[in-house]
Order: C-alpha cells, then sequence, then structure tokens
C-alpha cells in the first residue's frame, strides 16, 4: 500500500485557489485567485460582478450573447477579474501585496497582469491558461516569476 504523500506547498495553495473559484458567478470559466506572502494566505478573489449588481447567473452572459470570443474585449463584461478582486480585498484590508505570490486557476489578462504588476508581487503560479498571453513579456520585464503547473488533484489525502 503506498503512503499519501503531504501535499507540497504550491499544489497546496493552487488547490485552495481551486475552492475559491467555485464561488464565480460567471457562466464561461470559474476563476479563483489567491495572494499568499510567507505561507499565510493573505486575500482571495473569485470572478464574478461587483457586490451588489446582478451577476451572469440571474441574467445571463453579455459576451456569449454578442459573441465575443475569450481573451478579447474583456471590458464588455459583467464580473471583475478573480485577481482584480484578490488586489481590491487588499486594499478594503490594508493589506500589502508587495513581494507576494499570486496563485490562480488560471493565467492573467493583460489587464490583470498590469495590475499585479503594480501590487508588486513577486510570483505568479496557475495550472490554467487563459486565451491571453500578453501577461508574459510584462511579468518578464517587472521580474515577475511565473510557473505553471499541473492541476492539483481533487483528492484529499491523508498522512497518518
Amino acid at each position: 500500500m503506498t503512503t499519501p504523500q503531504r501535499p507540497e506547498l504550491d499544489e497546496y495553495f493552487l488547490k485552495i485557489a481551486s475552492v475559491v473559484a467555485e464561488r464565480s458567478t460567471c457562466r464561461r470559466h470559474h476563476m479563483g485567485a489567491i495572494a499568499v506572502r510567507d505561507k499565510h494566505i493573505l486575500t482571495t478573489g473569485y470572478n464574478g460582478a461587483p457586490a451588489g449588481a446582478k451577476d451572469c447567473l440571474e441574467l445571463g452572459c453579455i459576451r456569449d450573447e454578442l459573441k465575443i470570443p475569450s481573451g478579447t474585449r474583456q471590458e464588455i463584461c459583467r464580473a471583475i477579474h478573480a485577481e482584480q478582486n484578490v488586489i481590491v480585498q487588499a486594499g478594503l484590508h490594508g493589506v500589502s501585496l508587495e513581494g507576494s505570490t499570486v496563485y490562480c486557476t488560471h493565467t492573467p489578462c493583460v489587464l490583470c497582469a498590469k495590475m499585479l504588476v503594480n501590487a508588486k508581487i513577486a510570483r505568479f503560479i496557475s495550472f490554467g491558461k487563459y486565451d491571453d498571453d500578453t501577461f508574459i513579456g510584462l511579468f518578464k520585464e517587472a521580474g515577475i516569476k511565473v510557473e505553471m503547473k499541473e492541476r492539483p488533484s481533487v483528492m484529499i489525502t491523508m498522512v497518518d
């Protein structure tokens, strides 16, 4: 019998970002993100309508109605992206994201990438790919390390 292995930290935090994504109100993509520093979760975020506003689960997806392909025209959307919500939550609660690692279920669009650069994150780790690669050059120029990992297992491992 094989002894279950304790997940390493990146896998652990990616699993948590995946659970955060379950709160998404987007019909197209369920995305979750968390900011972490020194093994401590600073903030979480998922994609969905602004607080108090009607969301796509209730109103339908305007992007689907207009046949807008993924990765384009992000301004035509009711949702705030998961990474944006991570940054907003940090601002609301007086938490600096400088030097943190953001774990996200997908790579960022260029708009989120610009915000993450200005938030001065150090690393970005994901297992899913969004249809916009513009972030790569921007992160490289800003010195943000990007790592793509395997999608973590949904199985809960128990270590004796």
